[in-house]
């Protein structure tokens, strides 16, 4: 389940710009992949040493540098003076717990987000923080583990499919992101899933579980909702204001990326809805079913109360031969046949009139 809340502590007393990492190691090293293309060059290679990052920041080729792992803080430091990123930036990119935000420079753009995935298996969210800096020629993109969701963007580039090899670093930076709100259709689908099993299961046999699950889905759309409210505000403000990174030909490609984050917003906050009705009915059919149970106690109750009664009357120890009023049934022939007969008739009639009353 995706946290709320995470841990910043370790941060506090330090001067402002200080890199700090905050979240969980996923890797033991550190891998930098970096892709150099234009329209008639393609160039993938992985790095080796964090000096071969540099010669590309010259180049007139548009560069794509992806750095998995965010535990060695002295690598993304070096980064950060050689291109020129100001201390507070390279903070940011090693808090994992950074909101969604954006920040425009002059020079860079850097933007800070959730790539998410569902796992169907263990059935909830998994999380991982992705940050851009986007410069005039080139996108380094910083994650927390190897393996990401942006293969579809590197068969585009490496098969010059699009217009990806002909455009600028800010298209490929629309195209990264147009990938992780397209992910977050799938996750979506795939809660909606299980909302659906959910329904079914409340109406048919609500159990323990039940309410368990609909709180951690609870939870994961309040998280998918702050992470995709601000994304839906970041890509707005690149496509309306004027900045001068993102070019006059990338703002129709934004104008679709932002209807498409307000179409998760939609989804979200309907299965919002349909969570918060389902711990309704989810009470409701507890209700209903513990008013059967209880129904059916009562009248389990209602039935014996006069066989009690029956019982207890012939259960005294009046002796019949002091007076003839001393329960001159102790010494009738058929008095025992009598009593149960009684008690027989009491219970059967008494069925058949919560029978008619249609009571169960």
């Amino acid at each position: 389940m995706a946290k709320l809340i995470q841990k910043v502590s370790k941060k506090a007393g330090l001067s402002p710009g200080t890199p700090v990492f905050v979240g969980k190691k996923h890797a033991e090293e550190i891998k930098i992949t970096a892709i150099d293309y234009n329209a008639d060059i393609f160039d993938m290679k992985e790095i080796d040493r964090i000096e071969k990052c540099f010669p590309f920041k010259e180049k007139p080729t548009v560069t794509w540098i992806n750095v998995d792992g965010l535990h060695e803080i002295t690598v993304i430091e070096e980064l950060g003076k050689y291109y020129g990123w100001h201390p507070l930036i390279v903070e940011d990119i090693v808090n994992t717990s950074q909101r969604t935000k954006t920040d425009i420079f002059d020079e860079y753009i850097f933007i800070s987000l959730k790539m998410l995935a569902y796992n169907s298996e263990a059935k909830k969210l998994d999380v991982e923080q992705l940050s851009l800096v986007v410069g005039d020629n080139y996108v380094f993109t910083f994650q927390e583990k190897v393996g990401d969701i942006f293969d579809s963007v590197r068969n585009r580039i490496k098969n010059s499919k699009g217009k990806i090899r002909k455009m600028g670093a800010d298209y490929l930076a629309y195209a990264l992101l147009d990938s992780v709100v397209d992910n977050y259709f799938k996750v979506i689908e795939n809660i909606g899933e299980e909302i659906e099993f959910l329904e079914e299961e409340l109406v048919s046999n609500p159990m323990t579980g039940t309410l368990q699950r609909i709180h951690e889905l609870k939870r994961e759309m309040i998280f998918l909702r702050r992470s995709v409210w601000p994304l839906r505000e970041i890509i707005g403000s690149l496509e309306r204001d004027e900045v001068p990174l993102i070019k006059e030909s990338t703002h129709i490609y934004l104008r679709d990326l932002y209807d498409h984050t307000i179409q998760v917003m939609d989804m979200i906050e309907t299965f919002r809805d349909m969570i918060s009705g389902m711990l309704d009915v989810y009470l409701s059919s507890i209700s209903n079913k513990m008013n059967e149970i209880m129904k059916v106690l009562t009248i389990f109750a209602v039935i014996f109360i006069p066989l009690t009664f029956i019982a207890g009357i012939y259960g005294m120890n009046f002796n019949p031969e002091k007076s003839p009023l001393n329960m001159p049934e102790l010494n009738w022939y058929f008095g025992y046949p009598f009593a149960l007969g009684l008690m027989v008739t009491a219970g059967v009639g008494m069925l058949y009139y919560f029978k008619r009353k249609k009571w169960f």
